[in-house]
């Protein structure tokens, strides 16, 4: 990743690039990275996870270009509290697959659909799991492999929580079935750095998620069937930091959901 104009923005890749929103914390790790689509030499912009509503980080967006379009990734405040800000700064119509974080004339994503804006051919993937709402955005004209704005569904370190009931681990399963089809195109997430090759790193999560399960399958033999959520976290997730333990109690709710049903 180099430096763009703007010391503040970072070139992630050849179509991209983005601005690190000022929301650092135990579930945003370093803080939302809003990126910005466009194709080069061209003034026109997408603006992808507008963020917290900061001013000075939602003024800087908006005068990164000829604002055309803002597109969500899912529901939770650290993507979306700025968005409706944003379309006032710029008149550009929100889009999410949730109805309720559309503005202007900003119509629900839908999976499959094609967007062409900013110069830019925007493939909407859904890849529920993290939330019900959860998409990710596929550039297959960014660099030799494509890349993928993958939102929470995969992170640039460490691993997502399923934000249980809204989000399964049924479906995040299928969801990383999907990711991986895109071989090794570029992982752009909504936190932490730029990591290459997404089939790769879909592998490892899988991975972790099965032994996690394996843990849980554990707990459940010396608890008995009925444990909750809280307390086989205890036991699988003993070593976590007490301020993302709630975070934890969820993914095991829908590791425990997965089980039973």
């Amino acid at each position: 990743m180099t430096p763009a104009n703007d010391a503040a923005t970072i070139r992630s890749s050849h179509l991209t690039e983005f601005r690190l929103a000022p929301n650092p914390g135990p579930m945003s790790l370093d803080g939302t990275n809003t990126y910005l689509v466009s194709a080069p030499g061209s003034r026109r912009v997408v603006v992808v996870d507008p963020g917290p509503l900061d001013e000075t980080h939602l003024a800087a967006l908006a005068a990164s270009g000829d604002v055309e379009l803002i597109l969500i990734t899912h529901r939770h405040h650290d993507h979306t509290e700025g968005a409706e800000r944003l379309h006032q700064l710029t008149g550009a119509p929100v889009r999410a697959a949730d109805p309720a974080h559309c503005h202007g004339a900003g119509t629900p994503l839908r999976d499959g659909e094609i967007i062409d804006a900013g110069g830019v051919r925007i493939e909407v993937l859904g890849t529920p799991g993290h939330t019900s709402d959860s998409v990710s955005f596929y550039l297959p004209d960014d660099g030799p492999a494509g890349s993928v704005l993958t939102g929470d569904t995969i992170l640039g370190r460490g691993t997502t929580v399923l934000d249980y009931p809204d989000g399964t681990l049924s479906d995040y399963l299928s969801s990383l079935d999907a990711l991986e089809a895109l071989g090794d195109a570029t992982v752009l997430p909504a936190h932490g750095p730029v990591l290459p090759a997404i089939g790769a790193i879909v592998r490892a999560y899988r991975d972790h998620r099965l032994q996690r399960l394996e843990q849980v399958r554990q707990a459940l033999a010396v608890h008995g069937r009925d444990a909750t959520a809280a307390e086989v976290a205890a036991v699988v997730y003993s070593d976590v930091d007490p301020t993302v333990r709630r975070a934890a109690e969820l993914s095991v709710a829908a590791q425990l959901d997965y089980l039973r049903s």
